[in-house]
């Protein structure tokens, strides 16, 4: 009997567009993790979904002459590529858009409600009579309240990073339509987390040792303890036609639930599913979906982006809690971090991103990427970067020139001069060879046991490389080849190498949950199918299952560094998606792309604007503010204070160093955060993202841009 029965999900992407690098990192992360319990021998049930509906969705498709139902089918239907070619182990994929997550969804909400966890209360937005729809902050612009820049959005400023309610906008326009906004009254729903027992269950939820990391632990009881403005606040979980959602149940009038009710919902809507056709029963689970999801044994697990913390630390395990049985709070939430390239954010039109798809089409092995990956990965809430050199370097030293290396320095001789049979431990023995097992291997197995259990998988792989070294300069120290031109030295040749395979068999048993496909290839090769932990085995002897190995070849090739030049080529040089939103970015605006050039003006007017170089020195945080960093600048001698609105866009850490270019005599102006000594500049497109303009290489804090 399995000792652990797991219940893992992963976050669901956005139905907008196609899976981005992202994805794939936290996809891959659990999927380690997931193997490597089933080569326990725990029972575990992995399940994914996409996020299928809200207002994005729905005017997606509108803008593509498409039904939502049928848009959504398409993307699902291209998801399939990725899960297979990353050898992602998912048991079920669904969609939060099905039965299964409607009669969830709407259960959930009729037990909060008989809670006394849900009111209604009056609220008024800006509605586009147009649309006929309430409009989000992101589909309203309009002048700044402030000052007075045109083409902004309904929350803040791009031009002085003012922060300001949509309705405060001047002249303010639709972008879905172009009409002018009306302010309108509407009766929403609100789930009631300031409720004092949803207050007492999250504290006391957020107290029990493991279940989330330190770092997450701390941001969450930040958002619990606030007061004031600060204040955990209720939660408004309803939105009005034309919403592409599930309905509110029992109400006469047409609401929808807010897609962030329904999203989390779909990883259980996933489960029913997975259960419901049959393939939990085929995966040994012989309970049904109710009893399973409220049975004492089972541990649902998250793996999710620090983006979506909030969520899954206060909203969702109320939710889970006060609905009652079956469901059933989280055992675990994971958290990690985001990706970048060459410590920049990803950028496709910079040639800084990474397309999963193209990797793959490419070519390039899909392990390389797992391993790299897991390589990079730690228990912690870190950004990991995707450097090209060093992926290359490392996989081409650690997989091909270390762990591969072993087999095909040692496999040759035996298969030439043995018939492909290893040498029987008495005869190692005898000759004084110490078995693979004395190469340290006992205790380094131990350790990468625990270091995958605890998701320190960069730990985990630098062990292993650790008990790779060693076996080759075994390898290095008895010299094989030396060896095989004795006839007297054949018993020593055999040993040596059946000592090598032996090693190189370990190796691939601990490195399965990240080379899945190298280790069937490696099971085919020794005829050992399906290699558990329970076979790392530290008798003399008792290594291998099968005492013969079949003809080698090759288990891996290098990487070609023109492949990673061709995966980095601009969009003018290799065709590249548009990058698809996260769920986090529901909330989140892309500037349309500028079809209009404005009006022209003269080189006198253009030579008013001193713009500088600068250098950014340091970059911060701003409590209380959403979007806005704030920035210490180098102009060459001289030191500039800016308040930017790029928090979405870039974390503070990753722009300490780089150069950017500011308008250095715009005048200062007075924020509540502080005094803000000019601006600096940044592109945005049809696409989501901000980017900061960067002077080329060479250019120094403080020239003149001309």
């Amino acid at each position: 009997m399995p000792s652990r029965r797991l219940f893992v999900t992963t976050a669901l992407p956005y139905a907008n567009g196609a899976l981005h690098i992202g994805h794939i990192m936290e996809y891959i992360q659990a999927d380690i993790w997931v193997r490597f319990q089933r080569m326990q021998g725990h029972a575990v049930h992995f399940v994914g979904a996409d996020d299928a509906h809200g207002a994005p969705i729905m005017l997606a498709a509108e803008k593509a002459g498409q039904s939502p139902e049928a848009f959504i089918g398409a993307i699902q239907a291209g998801r399939r590529r990725y899960l297979d070619g990353f050898h992602l182990s998912f048991d079920h994929w669904h969609s939060t858009h099905s039965p299964e997550n409607t009669a969830l969804s709407q259960d959930i909400y009729r037990k909060l409600a008989s809670a006394g966890l849900i009111y209604r209360k009056s609220i008024e937005q800006l509605f586009d009579p147009v649309k006929r729809m309430f409009l989000a902050d992101r589909y309203i612009k309009g002048e700044c309240p402030n000052c007075g820049a045109k083409d902004q959005y309904g929350d803040a400023c791009e031009n002085c990073s003012s922060v300001y309610p949509a309705a405060a906008l001047k002249n303010p326009r639709s972008t879905l339509s172009g009409a002018t906004p009306v302010v309108k009254s509407s009766e929403h729903h609100f789930f009631k987390l300031s409720n004092p027992e949803c207050v007492a269950f999250l504290r006391e939820w957020l107290q029990l040792p493991g279940r989330l990391q330190p770092q997450v632990v701390n941001k969450a009881w930040e958002w619990l303890a606030g007061e004031g403005d600060n204040a955990l606040g209720d939660w408004d979980i309803s939105r009005d036609p034309p919403y592409f959602g599930i309905r509110i149940p029992d109400l006469a009038e047409e609401k929808y639930l807010y897609v962030w009710l329904d999203a989390p919902i779909g990883y259980l809507a996933s489960l029913k599913s997975y259960f419901d056709a049959g393939k939990a029963k085929a995966n040994g689970e012989a309970r049904s979906f109710e009893a399973f999801l409220s049975a004492e044994d089972i541990e649902q697990v998250h793996f999710i982006g620090k983006d979506i913390i909030y969520f899954h630390t206060l909203f969702w395990p109320a939710m889970l809690r006060f609905a009652g049985a079956p469901y059933r709070v989280p055992d675990h939430v994971y958290v990690h971090g985001f990706i970048g390239v060459s410590g920049e954010k990803m950028s496709k039109s910079r040639g800084t991103g990474i397309d999963p798809l193209r990797y793959l089409e490419l070519g390039m092995n899909p392990e390389w990427l797992r391993y790299y990956i897991a390589a990079k990965l730690n228990a912690n809430v870190e950004d990991i970067d995707f450097n090209p050199d060093d992926f290359v370097a490392r996989v081409n030293s650690d997989l091909v020139g270390k762990y591969v290396n072993i087999a095909s320095r040692c496999a040759g001789f035996l298969n030439r001069h043995f018939d492909g049979a290893l040498a029987p431990a008495a005869q190692t023995a005898q000759l004084g060879f110490e078995d693979v097992a004395r190469l340290g291997a006992a205790e380094i197995e131990v350790e990468v046991r625990e270091a995958y259990e605890a998701r320190e998988f960069g730990k985990a792989l630098r062990l292993v490389m650790q008990y790779a070294d060693r076996i080759n300069q075994f390898i290095d120290e008895h010299k094989p080849w030396e060896l095989a031109k004795l006839d007297e030295q054949r018993a020593r040749l055999h040993s040596v190498c059946s000592v090598g395979m032996e090693g190189f068999y370990r190796l691939t048993i601990l490195l399965k949950p990240v080379l899945p496909s190298v280790a069937r290839a490696v099971e085919d090769f020794f005829a050992t199918p399906n290699l558990r932990w329970g076979d790392l085995c530290t008798q003399a002897g008792q290594t291998v299952r099968a005492r013969r190995i079949k003809s080698y070849t090759p288990l891996m090739l290098r990487v070609d560094a023109t492949q990673l030049e061709t995966l980095f080529a601009p969009p003018s040089e290799a065709p590249t998606g548009r990058s698809p939103q996260t769920h986090a970015e529901h909330q989140q605006h892309g500037s349309p792309k500028e079809t209009k050039v404005s009006e022209p003006i003269s080189i006198d007017d253009f030579a008013k604007l001193d713009l500088r170089v600068a250098k950014i020195q340091d970059a911060e945080t701003v409590e209380g503010a959403d979007k806005l960093l704030k920035l210490t600048l180098d102009l060459g001698g001289e030191t500039r204070t800016v308040f930017a609105g790029i928090k979405s866009a870039y974390p503070p850490e990753a722009l300490k160093g780089r150069l950017t270019v500011m308008v250095a005599n715009l005048a200062p102006r007075k924020m509540r955060f502080g005094l803000s000594e000019g601006m600096v500049l940044a592109a945005s497109g049809e696409g989501p993202g901000i980017f900061l303009i960067a002077p080329d290489a060479g250019a120094t804090p403080g020239m003149r841009v001309k």
